[in-house]
């Protein structure tokens, strides 16, 4: 286990912060806190599986707020709820047996992928908000979105930057409903998957439970602090600047 000083953990716990601001007001936070986790010195695998558990009282917190337009969804949890838990556990399981040194070869690819979906989010939004009762006019079935919420949660349980475009354009082809509801769903499909991958990689080995608590706590503050500068910071702008921010670390990660 890496020894981490009283700055690091700070830098982490600052890094913790901004992110759960960043993921309450555009998302894309792991792009911020897994290369801090890896600069501090934690092994690639250690950082992800670190910062897996760190995030699950966020997603914890998103789903709680979106109860609202999930308690009339029940028959959809139960549904896509195995899908996103069984898809999580096997990514977890295909990133301990990836090993250290395939992992970090994927590490670029992997967040410059994330930096992409991000970007591609808000537009995918406002498209699925627009064209969903055309597209469902297709006769597409429900249960199509099943393999496609599975094969979303084998990358979340891998790696998790992105998750929540990928669930949330697969809900938004597959079924018709609105895309608040739609989103509420995301919610709690992002959090089936990250608690199981978490969960998982609890008997692994790999968590760094200090960093883990810090980030945690400090995410959870991100996020309230995030929620109150809601209407005053543009999240577009924000999204934007994490996607350059993801950008660049994929550079710097390609370089290395």
């Amino acid at each position: 286990m890496v020894n981490l000083t009283i700055w690091q953990f700070l830098l982490i716990g600052l890094g913790a912060f901004l992110a759960g601001g960043v993921n309450a007001l555009a998302g894309g936070g792991t792009l911020i806190t897994f290369p801090l986790l890896t600069a501090v010195g934690l092994p690639a695998i250690a950082a992800n599986v670190t910062n897996t558990v760190a995030l699950c009282p966020g997603y914890f917190g998103a789903t709680v707020s979106s109860w609202k337009d999930l308690k009339t969804q029940q028959r959809r949890l139960w549904i896509y709820g195995p899908a996103a838990v069984i898809g999580g556990v096997i990514g977890g399981w295909l990133l301990l047996q990836s090993g250290e040194k395939l992992f970090r070869e994927l590490i670029p690819y992997l967040i410059l992928l994330a930096s992409i979906l991000l970007a591609l989010g808000d537009p995918l939004r406002k498209w699925l908000d627009r064209n969903g009762n055309a597209v469902n006019a297709a006769h597409l079935l429900e249960s199509m979105a099943i393999p496609g919420v599975a094969l979303a949660a084998v990358y979340g349980g891998y790696f998790g930057a992105g998750l929540s475009v990928i669930i949330l354009a697969v809900l938004g082809i597959l079924i018709n409903d609105n895309l608040t509801r739609l989103n509420a769903l995301k919610q709690a499909l992002a959090l089936a998957t990250n608690l199981s991958a978490a969960t998982f990689f609890l008997f692994s080995g790999s968590v760094h439970w200090w960093a883990a608590l810090v980030m945690a706590v400090c995410a959870l503050l991100g996020g309230f602090a995030g929620g109150k500068l809601a209407g005053r910071i543009r999240p577009i702008l924000l999204r934007w600047i994490v996607v350059g921010i993801g950008i660049v670390v994929a550079i710097l990660y390609f370089i290395d």
